[in-house]
């Protein structure tokens, strides 16, 4: 019979203390016999945390993330990352040995063990992505050898311990996304091998310490969002070695430093929401890796320094909401990279800069809230991939150009509070691409509403108010089947309103201000302003209509009727299966109260029933699936409908504090239109939890395709070549698109990707952080984005959800469909993932043909070139250097022509 727990606790204790006492006895002399004294600790350990794979056997140094030395049996190193592990490891403090110590992303709760700082040979620590509180041990300067500290993401509080000024050897301290307080120590300054220093999402507060930079090889460094203060010290930049910093949402002021020049290697520069003023240095262009470079939200003053053209990589520009002035450089027009200027809310002026058309590659142009002036040019796009035309709030002069209907791309456009006239083009007709909004409202613009309008069907939000429009609303418009907004208020509109959705459910604001407009949602009678024959014409057809109405009524309450009555005789049975359940002694949990439900398919809505959907998520049985951000469920709708049902992962009662914007943006999701991308069919919320709702997909996930051989519904099934390759083009033609529509996804992974009844591949979980906090962007999530071996490298460092990183986490989905390998195994060795498996095979004397699973590459030559074209486009998505990363358009051709081969 098993002791119970308060009978094995004293004896863990004996234990705990025989092993403390061991490493002390063997501290003053050499570690090579640490072996025979880690027996009781390891014991202890495997009490207390309970790892998996740690089975009964005495041989500790045969234990899963184990490591022991070859001669004498000392543990050297303990990696246990993402294993659900919670309890005391204290107990690790007794292993003399140790070198390597990799708790993290577990549920570990309490302070950080003070025993760890008697470990002399400690280097590696990890314990991030826990629940650990208390503060920052000093007891850790004892670790005199640690190069690396990660205790990121937890709820540490208090200061940084000055005694930590003696880990001399230290070259990463990762501390961000705690609770800290105080200022940063000015002895991290004198840290001769730091590389990398990372706090963001404290609340650090006082200056950045000045000579921090100088003794080292600083070449990360990330502080956003804290309350630091004073300048940005130049020292940083003395050296040339820094390549990433990060310092927004801060207090900084001052000016940036001239020798920001001076690195060479300088990549990513954030520094925007602070307090900085002058002058944006000349010497910038000598940073000549400069990718992205965000400075907006200061107070910065003078012109853009033409030296930007210098930065042939620059990919990103934003100087939004500064004090610059004069007018947008035509040498910008020379940087073929680049992807997005966003110059809004400043005094620039001059008139529209074509020469920024040059730019290629140019997705998003934002030059609202300035002082620009004169016409806009025919050319608008020039062939470009501008996605974002966002020109309002400026002195724009003349008429839309017809060329509009060149930017086959754009998905918002904004051109609001300029000084446009003429009528609307009947080309903008073309852009079928419109998606988030078309905005052309306080303008002078005249004619009649186009026709052609009708065809934009993926349009969300219509603004044409505060202009001179007349005539009547044509009733083409019906075909913008997925407008939600829409204001066409203040204009010189007549006649009724055409009997369409989005508009009768729009507020009567969105149509006041035009004295002859009659209709819903109007309270204006159309007989009131043009008399009592208004309409006659269509009397006699509508007798015709009525009777065909009446009759579908009659039949359609037959049907409603009949289907109420199964739902009361199901609901009946239920209460009487729970009434014996309570005689009988179970436990029934009580339905809770559903605040807000809604189903956006008319033709569903009969069929879904949202107590069913949240009683599903009630049985473990019904788990299909849990990942970063939500676990998903299966649900049997009384009406036989199979429903997907995805339960939200809420954090700080954000469903019940952003009710009212999570509600708009599950309205938006739903009306995301693209054929490889999971669409929500309808949504509950109740108490801190929202559900959404999804179409069954019954051949499960790409994860189970590749590594199961079962769907979803246990039905057996076999991956073949061609199935996989058409599911991969389907994943990287969803996330192109949403790479187009500005959206970072946050956790691509194999278990995110679902096939539908043909084996159509949809990307799940779509810009789930809006829904998670709809107050929080991609940048300021301080949960980890991402599955465990899809994580990019880099996100370690920035802890960035980016455009790359998307592309890098793609590339190991490539890697798993073309090796049927999970992206971590123990088979690649301590410390190996899937990627450094692959990118190291020559260094190991393998082929191509040798990673590539042989079930597949085997079957056929034509297999065998198409896998292997495959292969050297996954390596390209998962190179180190997220510059060298292709963008997903690039892959989609790629594919293409592999497919095609």
């Amino acid at each position: 019979m098993p002791p119970s727990s308060s009978s094995s606790f004293p004896r863990r204790r004996f234990l705990l203390f025989l092993a403390l006492l061991s490493a002390c006895l063997a501290a003053p002399g050499p570690v090579d016999g640490a072996g025979d004294g880690d027996g009781a600790a390891m014991q202890a350990l495997r009490r207390d945390l309970a790892p998996p794979g740690w089975g009964p056997g005495a041989d500790h140094c045969a234990w899963r993330g184990v490591t022991c030395a070859a001669t004498g049996g000392a543990v050297t190193a303990i990696e246990l990352p993402r294993r659900g592990l919670r309890g005391d490891f204290s107990a690790a403090g007794a292993l003399p040995a140790l070198a390597r110590l990799d708790l993290s992303a577990n549920s570990l709760r309490g302070g950080v063990p003070t025993a760890l700082g008697a470990l002399p040979r400690l280097e590696f620590l990890d314990l991030s992505m826990n629940a650990l509180t208390g503060p920052v041990p000093a007891a850790l300067a004892g670790a005199s050898g640690l190069r690396f500290l990660n205790l990121s993401n937890n709820a540490l509080s208090g200061t940084i311990p000055d005694e930590l000024r003696g880990l001399r050897a230290l070259q990463e301290l990762q501390i961000s996304g705690n609770n800290l307080t105080g200022a940063l120590p000015g002895w991290l300054a004198g840290l001769p091998a730091l590389r990398v220093l990372s706090a963001y999402e404290n609340s650090l507060s006082g200056p950045i310490p000045p000579g921090l930079g100088l003794s080292s090889e600083l070449q990360v460094l990330n502080l956003h969002s804290n309350a630091l203060e004073g300048s940005i010290p130049g020292s940083l930049f003395q050296l040339g070695n820094l390549q990433v910093l990060i310092l927004t949402l801060n207090r900084l002021n001052g000016t940036i430093p001239d020798a920001i020049g001076r690195c060479r290697g300088l990549s990513n520069v954030r520094i925007g929401d602070n307090r900085l003023s002058g002058a944006i240095p000349p010497s910038i262009g000598d940073a000549t890796s400069l990718t992205y470079f965000e400075a907006n939200t200061n107070d910065l003053s003078g012109g853009i320094p033409a030296q930007f053209a210098r930065c042939a990589n620059l990919t990103l520009l934003n100087l939004a909401y500064n004090r610059l002035a004069g007018e947008v450089p035509d040498v910008l027009g020379e940087l073929r990279n680049l992807q997005e200027l966003i110059v809004s809310g400043n005094g620039l002026g001059g008139e529209f800069p074509k020469a920024i058309l040059r730019c290629r590659n140019l997705s998003k142009l934002d030059l609202s809230y300035n002082s620009f002036h004169g016409d806009l040019p025919e050319d608008i796009c020039n062939g470009s991939r501008m996605q974002f035309l966002l020109l309002d709030h400026n002195g724009f002069s003349g008429g839309i150009p017809p060329g509009i209907g060149s930017c086959t791309r754009l998905l918002a456009l904004q051109l609001s509070s300029n000084n446009l006239g003429g009528g609307i083009p009947a080309e903008i007709g073309k852009v079928k691409s419109l998606q988030i909004a078309l905005n052309l409202s306080f303008n002078h613009l005249v004619g009649t509403l186009p026709r052609e309008l009708g065809r934009l069907d993926k349009l969300v939000t219509l603004d044409l108010s505060s202009n001179e429009i007349s005539g009547q609303i044509p009733g083409d418009m019906r075909g913008m089947l997925s407008l939600i907004e829409v204001n066409l208020s203040n204009n010189r509109l007549s006649g009724a309103i055409p009997a369409f959705g989005p508009f009768q459910k729009s507020a009567a604001s969105s149509f006041s201000g035009n004295a002859k407009l009659c209709g819903d949602p109007l309270d204006v009678d159309c007989a009131s302003i043009y008399g009592s024959n208004y309409g006659m014409d269509h009397r006699r057809i509508s007798y015709r209509v009525a009777l065909a109405v009446v009759g579908s009524c009659v039949l359609i309450f037959s049907i409603v009727s009949l289907v109420v009555a199964l739902f009361m005789w199901r609901e009946r049975q239920e209460k009487e299966a729970e009434a014996k359940k309570a005689e009988a002694g179970e436990v029934v949990v009580a339905a809770p109260q559903v605040v807000a439900s809604t189903v956006f398919i008319e033709s569903l809505q009969q069929a879904i029933d949202f107590q069913s959907c949240v009683k599903a998520t009630y049985k473990d049985a019904n788990e299909l699936g849990n990942g970063t951000f939500s676990t998903t469920y299966k649900a049997v709708m009384p009406s036989g409908m199979v429903v997907c049902v995805k339960k939200l992962k809420s954090v700080d009662r954000a469903v019940i504090d952003h009710q009212t914007k999570m509600i708009r943006e599950l309205e938006r999701l739903a009306h995301i239109n693209h054929k490889n991308l999971v669409r929500p069919i309808g949504y509950v919320i109740y108490d801190d939890c929202a559900l959404l709702l999804h179409h069954h997909m019954p051949n499960g996930t790409l994860l189970q395709l590749i590594h199961n051989d079962w769907n979803s519904d246990g039905e057996k099934q076999k991956p073949d070549w061609p199935r996989l390759l058409s599911i991969a083009i389907d994943v990287a033609e969803g996330l192109a698109f949403l790479h187009q529509v500005a959206t970072i996804h946050l956790d691509i992974s194999s278990g995110n990707i679902y096939l539908d009844s043909h084996y159509n591949a949809l990307l799940g979980e779509v810009e789930i952080s809006k829904l998670l906090d709809p107050s929080k962007g991609t940048a300021s999530i301080s949960a980890v984005a991402g599955s465990f071996g899809y994580i990019p490298p880099e996100y370690a460092y920035t802890m960035q959800v980016t455009v790359p990183g998307n592309v890098y986490s793609y590339g190991v989905v490539l890697l798993e469909i073309l090796t049927s390998k999970l992206p971590v195994e123990e088979e690649f060795g301590e410390g190996v993932d899937l990627v450094k498996w692959v990118h190291t095979a020559p260094a190991r004397g393998e082929t191509p043909e040798q990673i590539m699973d042989p079930r597949l590459s085997t079957v056929s030559f034509a297999w065998r070139r198409q896998m292997l074209a495959v292969l050297k486009v996954a390596m390209l998505c998962t190179e180190h250097a997220p510059a060298k990363r292709p963008r997903m358009k690039k892959v989609v051709e790629m594919l293409q022509e592999a497919k095609n081969s």
